[in-house]
């Protein structure tokens, strides 16, 4: 097939030319789990054919973390190879200075977008990628377990820890040694703040910085919190969870090991699949919250795609950024990977709402999902995610406790914020 569409794109290349027009060779960055690869590979098939350009795909290690690192070195370089980035939600404020401003060229589009999602991507003004899906966590439970042990689903994260170690304990004195009441990102990547925001926040201990750049972690709520995520590991989770990222919990929660697991929109599709061992016995809801007077919090994910300044081919990249992120392919997206769409009327789609119920159902988690504080600390995002992860991830692994760790937090968050962010 691959084959066959190089052949068509060449043949619609020729055409192109023969008009007078360019045939470009494009490269996109692309890191993915998932399904993501293979559907964009279609999808750029479908481009070369309808305008005589080639895509080269670049794929990217699965953590943000690596992938943050290498556009990093790309960028500073002002390396002409990349033409389009896919970037996380986060990445805006710190690389706006290396991206075409998409203002003017999706001034005719833009106000189809779900609001929240350009703001995402919108530095002074300056719109520096075109948001792509969007994300937010779930958490994804056996419906079959909770019915088989008469336990009903947690509201709070303290009601989650004790049906995880209920059912645990009984499937194994059944026989399933495997099997593990809860499993999540405990790795020392990205992945982790995302994970440890939402406990924090949702048992009221504020954000890792304050949206007006003030630093509060340092208090008991959120060493609530990180204490309770502590006896989790090596007690309903396995100890191998400090060295999870996404697809090593969906792993475990797919072969039908887990109660619980904390992941985001893609693992749906997947666990939802044919081949999948826990097909049609699952289901998800919201993430716990701290118990009485606190709060569900799913933190802010998605992709959005970005066009290179030191690209030589900005106008065919920004006409790629365009096809990629069209209703079409938005709406194959989100039913081939559960990827909720930033255009809103993909969520209304019939198709959408029949083939993957889990998108129409998502949206006001999405609408209200918990940003990062990447806006209120600018280029210093990442050192302040990586200060904030190290310190949940010694606290994880016995390595302090969550109040001498945060204590150490915040003294580094203020020596990292110095005058200003």
């Amino acid at each position: 097939m691959k084959y066959k569409g190089k052949l068509l794109a060449g043949i619609a290349g020729l055409a192109v030319l023969a008009t007078g027009a360019v045939a470009e060779d494009l490269t996109i960055v692309h890191g993915s789990v998932g399904r993501d690869q293979e559907v964009l590979r279609g999808q750029l098939d479908r481009f070369e054919e309808e305008t005589g350009h080639s895509v080269t795909i670049v794929s990217m290690p699965e953590s943000t973390s690596d992938q943050f690192g290498q556009y990093r070195l790309w960028l500073s370089a002002q390396s002409s190879d990349i033409d389009v980035y896919r970037m996380d939600v986060i990445w805006a404020p710190q690389m706006a200075q290396h991206f075409v401003d998409l203002t003017e060229p999706m001034a005719d589009i833009i106000d189809q977008f779900v609001p929240a999602a350009v703001e995402s991507q919108t530095v002074d003004g300056k719109l520096v990628a075109l948001p792509l899906f969007l994300g937010a966590p779930a958490l994804y439970y056996r419906s079959d377990l909770l019915e088989k042990h008469g336990e009903d689903v947690p509201e709070t994260w303290q009601e989650m820890t004790d049906t995880a170690q209920k059912i645990m304990d009984a499937e194994r004195a059944e026989g399933n040694s495997d099997m593990y009441g809860f499993v999540f990102q405990g790795a020392a990547y990205e992945g982790l703040t995302c994970n440890a925001q939402e406990w924090v926040s949702s048992y009221g201990g504020g954000r890792i910085v304050e949206l007006d750049g003030s630093i509060g972690i340092n208090n008991p709520k959120a060493a609530e919190a990180l204490n309770l995520a502590a006896s989790w590991v090596g007690g309903i989770a396995p100890e191998g969870v400090l060295n999870y990222k996404e697809e090593d919990a969906r792993g475990v929660f797919q072969s039908g090991n887990a109660v619980f697991m904390r992941n985001w929109n893609y693992a749906y599709a997947l666990a939802a699949g044919d081949d999948s061992p826990v097909k049609d016995t699952f289901a998800v809801t919201t993430l716990p919250d701290g118990g009485e007077g606190t709060s569900s919090a799913a933190t802010l994910g998605g992709w959005n795609l970005g066009v290179s300044e030191y690209s030589e081919h900005k106008d065919a990249a920004i006409e790629l950024v365009r096809y990629l992120t069209n209703y079409d392919n938005q709406k194959e997206r989100a039913i081939v990977t559960s990827r909720p769409p930033t255009l809103m009327a993909v969520y209304e789609d019939a198709d959408v709402a029949e083939q993957q119920e889990f998108i129409p159902l998502w949206k006001p988690v999405v609408d209200n999902a918990l940003p990062r504080p990447s806006a209120a600390t600018l280029r210093k995002y990442n050192e302040v995610s990586s200060t904030f992860w190290t310190a949940v991830h010694s606290t994880l692994s016995g390595d302090g406790s969550a109040e001498d760790n945060l204590a150490r937090l915040e003294a580094e968050l203020t020596r990292l914020r110095g005058p200003r962010w």
